[in-house]
């Protein structure tokens, strides 16, 4: 009887030593330059798409999410605690983000979106070569066919301007986009550059100081984040304000063309799934937004001086009317 009591009492201690460990839950490390409308977006969607999957945060997966606040190192210290974390997958949205992972790893799958280009980055070279760790959805902006769209709709513009953001690869990049179809259709892309988005007001009052006849807002992280600013001087100054994304048109743009960032972030989440199921980043081509959208806002429109024609309106996928702010 004694030597049975024994035994439970030992087996009473041993059991707890004796538990399966807990299973670690595949971790994706969602890397942001910083909190926007787009940004917010791509977020959305990506979730949206491991919902769709079965995948929800904590508790089947991890979801990591942290942004820069706007400041590059802040990124890359992010960028190097998700890999001295292992996580799984990192999600870079935005240039920036895919620089600043790109440093930091080699060997972790890496999924971008929202890249104006990702073979600025050095990524790779093509759909089909690139890094072996790298993969995910390019979203080259429609620049010429929103500055043609500017110029069938207002052709007596002559002077368009545009802030940039000289520390975003991608900003630099869409300023010579603009430049070179604008040099094509007769227009003079006039830029001022921006700091961070404290700035956005003051540039926007200086751009409008140089005699612009328009605005095209061509789409940058740092801008996006602060878009009201530019729609409020563009309105007391009467100027078209147009934009590189839709959700523009809700802060003060009167047309925006562009592409549906939450279908962004699913196509970056239908990715990581199939990472997860196994698939290496190295056989997955890039893939790139297509499905352009135009956006009009009828109120702004009427406060800066722009009548759309009927067969605009028909175009486009979403118009906000006069009513609503």
């Amino acid at each position: 009887m004694r030597k049975a009591a024994l035994f439970i009492l030992c087996l009473a201690f041993a059991l707890p030593f004796c538990r399966k460990p807990e299973q670690r839950l595949y971790a994706l490390g969602v890397l942001q330059l910083l909190e926007s409308p787009t940004n917010a977006e791509v977020e959305r969607g990506l979730v949206r798409a491991l919902e769709d999957h079965g995948l929800k945060d904590g508790r089947n997966i991890r979801l990591l999410i942290r942004n820069g606040g706007g400041d590059i190192a802040q990124v890359q210290l992010i960028a190097q605690e998700f890999a001295k974390e292992s996580v799984d997958v990192i999600v870079a949205v935005t240039t920036p983000c895919l620089q600043a992972a790109l440093i930091v790893t080699p060997k972790i799958p890496i999924v971008f979106t929202s890249v104006a280009n990702p073979y600025l980055t050095r990524a790779g070279i093509s759909p089909t070569e690139h890094l072996p760790n790298v993969t995910g959805v390019a979203s080259t902006g429609p620049i010429r066919q929103t500055l043609e769209f500017i110029h069938r709709l207002l052709p007596g513009v002559k002077r368009v301007g545009t802030l940039w953001s000289p520390s975003e690869l991608n900003s630099e990049y869409y300023l010579e986009l603009a430049r070179s179809a604008g040099a094509d259709l007769g227009l003079d892309i006039i830029a001022v550059p921006v700091a961070n988005s404290s700035e956005v007001l003051l540039a926007a009052q200086v751009l409008v100081n140089k005699g612009i006849n328009a605005i095209y807002q061509i789409s940058d992280n740092t801008i996006n984040a602060s878009f009201e600013a530019l729609g409020k001087v563009a309105e007391e100054n009467r100027i078209p304000l147009f934009s590189g994304f839709l959700l523009s048109t809700r802060a003060g743009a009167c047309a925006a063309m562009g592409w549906d960032f939450t279908d962004m972030g699913y196509k970056a989440g239908e990715l990581v799934l199939r990472i997860k199921g196994g698939e290496s980043p190295a056989r997955i081509p890039f893939e790139s937004m297509s499905d352009e959208k135009i956006s009009l806002n009828l109120r702004a429109a009427e406060a800066q001086g722009v009548t759309f024609p009927a067969d605009v309106i028909r175009e486009a996928d979403e118009v906000i009317s006069a009513d609503k702010k």
